[in-house]
């Protein structure tokens, strides 16, 4: 019997068990020591593979492939990696003439999130720049800029939402009345 796991289109080996053991040194070497075949079930023709330390290179599709003598039977799934945002940061910078300036930045997000910010009667308040970077281990990382002009009024709740897991975090923002009447913030 001989049950192999593959990612893509058998282009990188996952795991590999072949009459009754585990072959090492044949996996990816992205997969080295990260998997772990689950043999409980393999008479009731079950077989799992667990992946343990998920990384966003991780996301994609698998292929299960099963042989034993005459038969063989090949099924694939699709595993979705979503990461829920690590850090959030609010910057307000010192009033100008045109208004109050906030920046919400926030990072560590698979896959890239969605940004908005709305004010106390729950209206979009439209930004005026909007960027997004991927740094090396593949998560994202948001930057919002509002400009806030002096007749805006109360609190804000800045909304950041993965479009997979359909979670969201939610940033309260609290404008003292000196920070919008153009006086400055203290």
């Amino acid at each position: 019997m001989e049950v192999s796991w593959f990612k893509g289109d058998h282009s990188k080996l996952v795991h590999l068990y072949r009459d009754g053991r585990e072959v090492k040194g044949e996996a990816a070497p992205e997969y080295v020591d990260r998997t772990e075949f689950v043999r409980e079930a393999i008479g009731e023709g079950k077989v799992t593979l667990r992946l343990h330390n998920i990384r966003v290179s991780d996301n994609g599709t698998y292929q299960c492939s099963f042989k034993e003598g005459n038969f063989s039977n090949v099924a694939s799934m699709d595993l979705n990696v979503a990461a829920l945002g690590l850090e959030t940061q609010i910057h307000i910078q010192a009033p100008r003439t045109d208004g109050l300036m906030v920046e919400c930045n926030s990072g560590g997000w698979f896959p890239q999130p969605q940004m908005v910010c709305r004010d106390s009667k729950g209206e979009v308040i439209p930004h005026s720049s909007q960027s997004y970077s991927q740094v090396g281990a593949g998560l994202f990382h948001i930057k919002m800029t509002l400009l806030l002009s002096y007749k805006s009024q109360g609190d804000m709740i800045c909304y950041i939402h993965n479009p997979l897991s359909n979670e969201e975090k939610q940033i309260n923002i609290i404008l003292a009345g000196e920070c919008l009447s153009g006086f400055g913030c203290q």
